[in-house]
């Protein structure tokens, strides 16, 4: 049978989505090997017909005896431990290879930590934090073991005393970047590393874009630490959109040419992530037994065996929330100034869709969906709205996607 599901996922020309449709079609992965002709069967061409219709196993047979050499797990689509998370994405991978311990991925609070590979030392200071904190916390971090900010974001999962899951664009027996193997040892020991190509698979570029998919699959949530306007990191943001699931980024400098893509996020209504509680806390309602607030127990991390970060100290990354300032000159020419005592209830000086978002928050906690009636503006600008006035420290996000004002 495993070998049935490997001829199926290497067909050329086929792919997921399509073999998926039309395997539906067929009561089982045998009645589809065994058809003798695919004539008229929806969603296929001569082409595709022509290449079922090659019932060689010899290549299945090969990666199989390979797998069984190099002690690699295969996991199938029809599996009992598939992920249902990554099942339900609109092309889930046939088959998934995978060396370590397979995490029960549906019941653990996954997020997917993302950003470029050519990460600044701002950018590897922030994935690494978070991935330590986001898995004190009680998260499970996955990433893609690239150069940069997945590297750091999978370290500070591990020196948290976790696991972390890697998902590789390659063979699972392939190391790269080869100068990364004490990660990959580390994450096959105490995680698991995964890819839906066969063992073997060299780094071939077209997959790392494919590879992005089932990160965000496998996740609740992707977070973007650092990524130029055209990143890998931004496709996955764009998968984890397309996909259900929620969108999370770091405000970085904006005149830094790996920020541009992640504060482009933030406009278009990322959530702010300033520690790894940010994130955390959106699923401490889905898993109140594993997630909680350990951001106290933050302890001494060590980068690049140069900066030793405070036991205290907190990632502050955006600007502090704070009100609005109030001037506390006295303005001899004009009577009619503002009493001190009534300066809070002033309009911070806002324009367009923020100071109508501002206007329709109040210390009173509000969902969202009642944010959105009351400014009368389309989802999306609302909550690009919201993620710039909860930068400007105008506005507060609490669990579930409720906000308010900060108060007095």
């Amino acid at each position: 049978m495993l070998a049935h599901w490997i001829w199926l996922a290497s067909r050329p020309g086929i792919g997921c989505r399509r073999a998926l449709e039309v395997l539906r079609q067929f009561p089982d992965i045998e009645t589809l090997y065994f058809a003798g002709s695919y004539e008229g069967v929806e969603g296929l061409e001569r082409k595709h017909c022509e290449t079922l219709e090659d019932k060689s196993l010899e290549e299945a047979q090969q990666i199989l005896e390979q797998c069984q050499r190099k002690e690699i797990q295969i996991l199938t689509y029809q599996d009992g431990a598939y992920p249902a998370r990554l099942r339900q994405i609109p092309n889930p991978p046939l088959v998934l290879y995978y060396k370590g311990t397979l995490p029960e991925f549906d019941g653990e609070a996954a997020v997917g930590v993302v950003g470029t590979r050519k990460a600044s030392a701002y950018g590897c200071l922030v994935a690494k934090r978070l991935g330590y904190q986001i898995t004190k916390c009680g998260g499970l971090v996955v990433s893609g073991l690239a150069d940069g900010t997945d590297t750091m974001a999978m370290r500070g999962a591990l020196m948290a005393g976790g696991k972390t899951v890697g998902v590789l664009g390659c063979g699972v027996d392939v190391i790269y970047p080869r100068h990364n193997e004490p990660l990959y040892l580390d994450t096959e020991r105490y995680g698991c590393l995964i890819s839906e190509h066969p063992p073997g698979t060299p780094p071939v570029a077209r997959n790392f874009p494919r590879r992005n998919r089932i990160i965000s699959g496998l996740s609740c949530g992707v977070v973007v630490v650092e990524a130029p306007a055209k990143s890998g990191a931004l496709i996955t943001a764009q998968f984890a959109l397309d996909q259900g699931r929620d969108v999370f980024a770091v405000p970085g400098n904006i005149d830094s040419f790996n920020s541009a893509g992640s504060n482009a996020l933030l406009r278009q209504g990322a959530y702010v992530v300033q520690c790894g509680w940010d994130v955390m806390e959106e699923y401490e309602g889905r898993f109140p037994d594993k997630v909680h607030n350990a951001s106290a127990e933050t302890a001494p991390m060590p980068y690049r065996g140069e900066y030793i970060e405070s036991q205290q100290t907190t990632l502050k990354v955006a600007q502090k929330k704070q009100a609005p300032k109030i001037r506390k000159e006295k303005i001899i020419d004009n009577g009619e100034t503002t009493p001190y005592s009534e300066a809070y209830n002033t309009m911070p000086a806002l324009e367009g869709d923020e100071q109508t978002v501002y206007a329709s928050l109040s210390e009173a906690i509000q969902h969202i969906d009642q944010v959105i009636s009351k400014s009368g503006l389309q989802a999306a600008r609302v909550l690009a709205a919201l993620t710039m006035l909860e930068v400007k420290g105008l506005a507060v996000r609490h669990p579930g996607k409720y906000y308010s004002r900060p108060r007095k």
